[in-house]
């Protein structure tokens, strides 16, 4: 029994190390073009903006230590030049943790932003718009309103006229789960102001590269999705049945449609509810 019991316990320890550089393995990274000198670093189901130019780089989110730890390696496959400014798009932890190990000597947030993130203080803070000239390219920082969080900017890098853009809207992917602490309208108004953004590309940080008018088709998503559900709840429906009944099948092809369609539904229910737009 006693042999049995140091069998097993062998084979569990032996297992479990084994397991641990698998798990490892499976954070799946990359460097990609966008456009010109502006790249997209991945890391799993998120992205950063990475912007290389004659004076350094510049990097949009750093989503987190590892993310961070691996593009500053990686960076030099682009370019000699160091990270020189980190921008983020935003404070949520899941885009703007492990700053600190890019290094960069310029760190710029909205004026809404946090005093720290994840420990960074940003040396630079704007209210409303921002031009950054680094090294031959332009970023022009445009503050999207409260909706999505209250510190929410989009970046336009010329002279690719790519656009980064984060949570707000995604190129034909609907919205996060159930748009968790979010105020809905404020969201939709986030992304009314993405549309008079001058770009071409649309860079996310989810999902698919696309194009300006993704941005207005996420709208569209939203705008229809609110309609729908709040025709439901007038109707007195509860959010069980809208899950079921507002399908909103334009849009199956749509990634996460599978999975965050009916936690789209729900959360907008509860958006509705409990701002009182329920009469």
């Amino acid at each position: 029994m006693a042999k049995s019991f140091f069998r097993l316990f062998v084979f569990t320890l032996i297992a479990l190390t084994v397991a641990v550089p698998a798990f490892a393995q499976d954070i799946k990274r990359s460097i990609t073009k966008v456009a010109g000198d502006v790249y997209r670093s991945q890391n799993n189901f998120h992205f950063s903006l990475v912007v290389v130019t004659s004076d350094g780089v510049v990097v949009v989110d750093p989503i987190n230590a590892g993310a961070s730890g691996w593009l500053k390696v990686n960076v030099g496959r682009l370019t000699d030049k160091p990270i020189t400014h980190l921008i983020y798009s935003h404070s949520h932890g899941d885009h703007a943790s492990g700053g600190a190990v890019l290094g960069a000597k310029t760190v710029i947030a909205h004026a809404n932003a946090p005093d720290t993130i994840d420990g960074v203080k940003p040396t630079m803070r704007f209210a409303e718009t921002k031009t950054l000239k680094v090294g031959g390219k332009t970023l022009e920082l445009t503050y999207l309103g409260k909706g999505h969080g209250e510190d929410l900017i989009a970046v336009v890098v010329r002279p690719e006229n790519v656009a980064f853009i984060v949570d707000a809207a995604s190129p034909k992917r609907l919205p996060y789960r159930d748009m968790p602490r979010s105020d809905v309208d404020g969201w939709i108004n986030q992304i009314r102001k993405i549309e008079t953004l001058d770009f071409e590309v649309f860079a996310p940080g989810h999902g698919a590269v696309g194009v300006k008018k993704d941005a207005t088709d996420a709208r569209i998503y939203m705008e229809k999705l609110r309609a729908q559900v709040l025709a439901g709840l007038k109707a007195g429906k509860s959010a069980d049945e809208l899950a079921q009944s507002v399908t909103m099948a334009a849009y199956k092809d749509w990634q996460a449609y599978g999975n965050w369609r009916e936690l789209n539904v729900r959360g907008m229910a509860r958006f509705l509810t409990e701002g009182g737009h329920v009469k």
